[in-house]
């Protein structure tokens, strides 16, 4: 079984013998393969009999105090892939007479059902994040909870943090506030064929799932526009819009049938767009409510040299000290001059940016930003389900919108940093390693006569290299 062992992992998997059944040969347990990678990082793969026994012993019974306002009238809807159950968000926008528009994002309250210190939280607390490995997801919580019971899905009563924001015309904040309330999602709709309708929406060619929810479609609509503005915002700050080269295993009853490149459309960027307004927001509530909060930071790039140097390599001239605006016209002109290498030069430049990290900020207190999205406070509170960080962030929220005393000190909330950090990195390469090893299960069946070749997957340097086209995805060694 390959192992995670100082940045390198050998797929000698390929070359394992194969158990005989009726002469048909056993591909590498991938499941299995997920498990131990899992293990060897430090996560706990399976839930303790204490967290199952909690999640069984969970009420239907909806969540209210006096504070909880009643939204199920409002015309909620998500995006998130297709097959996702663990829906963490809802969204609905709003037209006001004065010319603002209202922007409200639910989060699904997790805190309702995950109690501090509890079997459940304490195995949050270990994993910090749900890592997708291909084959298997395994959730920061169980799929009875995150997948049903604290989903935001379609056609029940939720309970939800709503960050509700007034944007004026420009899309810049004019208010901002936070609180708990009923909501009812009216539509579980996806990335993919939201992409297409947005890129070509008209009365003519309205989705089906659309045309039966009075006003949905011009809800949608009026949402896009709201984000289009965020986005121009986001931009002009100096936000980077690089090209991100994503590939996931499709995979049928355990066995991966397909590799297939994640496209990014506008969907995709709706959310993104959302998601990135709403934690600033928070963020910002917390700060001025005079309490902790933990924040998600990307500091300026140590090696910001390199970057110039590249740059210079090009032809073009970038500021000795870092500047996410210089950098972000940077990325758009060489979009343009030269599309066909451009993913490529965005994984340079975001291996040279180095990895985001999660900080405890005492409100007042001086801080670095997030130095890849060009905003000062941020944070991640949008996915509870799926994050641990979002559910301290929730439950940070809730004390101040309850009037309560913060729920952590100040030495619980940096140890909660520090192994989100580590875990958050940890997971991405138990991620990466399970594409490699999907892909090389894969193309060793279709493509074997193409590289005889043992394959050694790096995540550091590449040893050998053997390159196939799958559906327009290169995938390399």
């Amino acid at each position: 079984m390959p192992r995670l062992n100082h940045g390198m992992i050998r797929a000698d998997f390929l070359d394992a013998p194969r158990k005989q059944n009726n002469s048909m040969t056993t591909k590498p347990d991938l499941k299995e393969m997920a498990r131990q990678a899992l293990e060897d990082a430090g996560f706990t793969p399976d839930f303790e009999p204490a967290a199952i026994a909690q999640v069984d012993a969970i009420s239907d019974k909806l969540p209210a105090t006096s504070n909880t306002k009643d939204l199920r009238h409002l015309l909620w809807s998500s995006i998130d892939n297709a097959d996702s159950m663990d829906l963490d968000q809802v969204e609905y926008a709003e037209a006001l007479p004065d010319g603002n528009t209202r922007v409200m994002v639910g989060i699904a309250d997790v805190d309702a059902f995950v109690t501090k210190d509890s079997p459940l939280d304490v195995h949050a607390f270990n994993n910090t994040v749900t890592v997708y490995a291909g084959v298997k997801n395994f959730g920061l919580f169980p799929e009875k909870l995150s997948c049903d019971i604290s989903s935001l899905l379609p056609g029940a009563d939720k309970s939800a943090v709503v960050v509700d924001m007034v944007l004026n015309s420009e899309g810049q904040f004019v208010a901002v506030e936070v609180y708990c309330a009923l909501v009812r999602n009216y539509a579980k709709l996806n990335y993919a064929s939201m992409g297409k309708w947005f890129d070509g929406g008209s009365e003519e060619n309205e989705l089906p799932l659309l045309k039966p929810i009075p006003n949905l479609a011009e809800q949608l609509r009026l949402q896009r526009k709201q984000s289009d503005l965020l986005e121009d915002l986001r931009m002009e700050a100096g936000a980077l819009n690089v090209e991100r080269i994503e590939a996931t295993p499709v995979a049928i009853n355990g066995r991966i049938v397909d590799i297939k490149p994640v496209d990014s459309n506008e969907a995709r960027e709706l959310v993104e767009n959302f998601m990135v307004a709403a934690n600033s927001a928070v963020a910002g509530m917390l700060d001025k409510k005079g309490t902790y909060s933990l924040r998600r930071i990307v500091r300026k790039p140590k090696r910001w040299p390199r970057i110039v140097e590249l740059a210079k390599a090009l032809g073009e001239t970038l500021p000795d000290d870092p500047s996410p605006k210089a950098l972000s016209d940077f990325l758009k002109k060489r979009r343009l001059a030269d599309p066909t290498h451009f993913s490529d030069l965005s994984l340079s430049i975001l291996k040279l940016l180095g990895p985001g990290e999660y900080v405890v900020v005492k409100s007042g207190e001086e801080h670095e930003g997030h130095f890849g999205l060009a905003v000062q406070d941020y944070t991640h509170s949008t996915a509870p389900n799926r994050r641990f960080p979002d559910l301290v962030t929730q439950r940070l929220l809730e004390a101040v919108i309850d009037g309560k005393e913060c729920p952590y000190s100040e030495e619980e909330l940096d140890k909660i940093a520090r192994r989100c950090t580590k875990m958050a990195s940890s997971a991405n390469t138990v991620e990466r390693f399970m594409r490699k090893a999907a892909a090389a299960v894969l193309l060793s069946v279709r493509d074997s006569e193409k590289c005889s070749k043992p394959l050694l997957l790096a995540s550091k340097k590449t040893v050998s290299t053997c390159e196939y086209q799958i559906h327009q995805l290169k995938v390399a060694w």
